[in-house]
């Protein structure tokens, strides 16, 4: 009887600590909930002033990301409305990603520089391609360095095709649909000619709005050549000499010797590190619920 009255003290005080292990992780969320609310994500140094405006675009475009269409363009708005930005600069160094995204970009650019009459400068850091090049052409003139990868003016779609292999493992693929054409693209049927005919003639219609961007961006400063929007890329210097993009030069030149002030402010909205703390902690408690609610449903066994 003792040790079952010592155990159960023990396992009373267990709970209490786990309870108010709860309570301080909570009160923790909170805290940082409300730092956040009171936290700026934008310039912290005073905009009043000329100043060279800074939006950058790094990694994949796509939604979601960092380069999403969503956080450019609010970047975008909060640099162009700032009357101390005598002019905005994109700092480029993408590989590319969603044409959707790119193109909703792009149309941000101009008509930001409609409203607002600012001259707008693209800087190639190591990449500007594909839709990272659908974005740079909106602006009145793009620098590169000289061993900067530039241009693939194309669009793909790819994939795999496991027919042969399920075929030689004796894998039968069973595949129920209500469309003739739902499991278009599935990797575990075969592909008809009819099929890929149609993503190609998507594919091609894509590129030709991608091709149409560039000679509108670029106008009479191409120089067209058999290959140039066959999806190769270039150095910085060939893309030079292609009219692909207009000179030599990185940031700091271009706020020097073009906007004509070295005052530099960045107005790339980023995720703080406690964005990221709630997100990882509310999907934490969202996993949590979720087992819990699973735990809680009837099954069949």
């Amino acid at each position: 009887m003792e040790k079952l009255a010592f155990a159960a003290l023990e396992e009373q005080r267990l709970a209490r600590r786990w309870r108010n292990g709860v309570r301080l992780a909570w009160l923790g969320f909170l805290v940082v909930v409300a730092w956040m609310g009171f936290s700026q994500n934008g310039p912290t140094r005073d905009v009043s002033q000329p100043h060279t405006a800074v939006v950058e675009i790094k990694g994949e475009i796509a939604s979601g990301a960092e380069a999403s269409a969503d956080a450019i363009g609010a970047s975008l708005r909060a640099a162009f409305e700032d009357q101390g930005a005598l002019a905005v600069v994109l700092l480029i160094n993408s590989p590319g990603g969603s044409p959707v995204q790119a193109g909703i970009i792009n149309d941000e650019i101009r008509r930001l520089k409609a409203k607002h009459q600012k001259p707008v400068y693209a800087v190639v850091e190591e990449s500007c391609a594909s839709a990272a090049y659908y974005i740079a052409v909106a602006a009145d003139k793009i620098f590169v360095d000289k061993a900067s990868i530039v241009g693939s003016i194309g669009v793909l779609m790819d994939g795999f095709g496991f027919t042969g292999l399920m075929d030689k493992l004796g894998v039968e693929r069973r595949l129920l649909t209500a469309g003739e054409n739902k499991g278009f693209l599935d990797p575990f049927s075969n592909q008809s000619e009819r099929q890929r005919a149609y993503a190609q003639t998507m594919l091609n219609q894509i590129h030709q709005q991608f091709i149409t961007v560039v000679k509108n961006g670029r106008g009479d400063r191409l120089k067209e050549t058999p290959e140039m929007f066959s999806g190769l890329f270039w150095s910085g210097q060939q893309a030079v000499s292609l009219g692909l993009a207009d000179q030599f030069g990185s940031l700091e030149f271009v706020a020097r010797e073009v906007v004509k002030t070295e005052d530099i402010i960045d107005y790339t909205r980023r995720e703080n590190v406690a964005e990221r703390l709630v997100k990882r902690f509310g999907a934490a408690l969202g996993e949590g619920a979720m087992k819990a609610a699973l735990r809680s449903a009837p099954a069949i066994r």
